[in-house]
């Protein structure tokens, strides 16, 4: 890759960045969209694993605030703006500044684990560096933990919908489904994936989120869960 064709810089992610590409942040994360993503970890959750989630790009905190009592939460963004409303709206969690690389182990050691899950919803597509991030989430881990992430995918039907309503210039991967899928072979145990129709209607601002496992080949995004191999 030439120097002209690397990615600009990414901004940071700060209150004018969340209010630019994702002002409808609470619209876009329904109650049903995080029982549907606690459903599909309690159904692979191993016996023995214990329930300590690392949400990666926590964001706003809004999938942890969600999680019942008996989850121990941590969540860790790049962006010092996410993390203190993350923090404020889920007191009992634990949050810290770090990319999805370090597992925030820069500032906590904490973060270095060992959890039960890591999750990371529409965050790897930001991240340049996916070997260091897959490195990361291995060594969170316990043997037998799940990672679960959520990824928009560029191919199919809905592909040129997708890069239309692209308007994120931070995605640096715009990558298809296959590829997404053969990335989390190479790493971890691919334990069962699934696709999601997902649009917020302009008028009445209300958000689609349709799990559609029978239409994966073909929806906008993709849910993959993944478990940490035996060593």
């Amino acid at each position: 890759m030439t120097e002209a064709d690397r990615p600009a810089p990414a901004p940071l992610f700060n209150e004018t960045y969340y209010a630019a590409n994702y002002g409808d942040y609470d619209k876009q994360n329904p109650p049903r969209k995080s029982r549907h993503y606690a459903r599909w970890i309690e159904a692979h959750l191993g016996t023995g694993v214990p329930r300590r989630i690392h949400d990666v790009g926590c964001g706003p905190g809004l999938f942890l605030a969600r999680l019942g009592h008996d989850w121990e939460v941590f969540g860790s963004d790049p962006s010092q703006y996410a993390v203190g409303v993350a923090s404020r709206r889920v007191p009992r969690g634990t949050f810290r500044v770090g990319s999805a690389t370090d597992g925030a182990a820069s500032t906590d050691p904490v973060f270095a684990g060992p959890f039960g899950v890591v999750t990371a919803f529409d965050v790897l597509e930001h991240v340049p560096d996916l070997e260091a991030a897959a490195a990361a989430v291995r060594r969170q881990l316990v043997e037998g933990g799940l990672f679960l992430f959520v990824v928009p995918v560029y191919d199919g039907p809905a592909g040129p919908l997708v890069r239309l309503l692209d308007r994120d210039p931070t995605h640096v991967h715009k990558w298809p489904r296959r590829r997404w899928l053969q990335w989390a072979e190479t790493h971890f145990e691919l334990v069962d994936w699934g696709g999601t129709i997902r649009y917020l209607l302009p008028v009445v601002r209300w958000y689609v989120h349709l799990p559609a496992p029978w239409l994966r080949r073909y929806t906008p995004a993709i849910t993959v869960i993944c478990r940490r191999r035996a060593t």
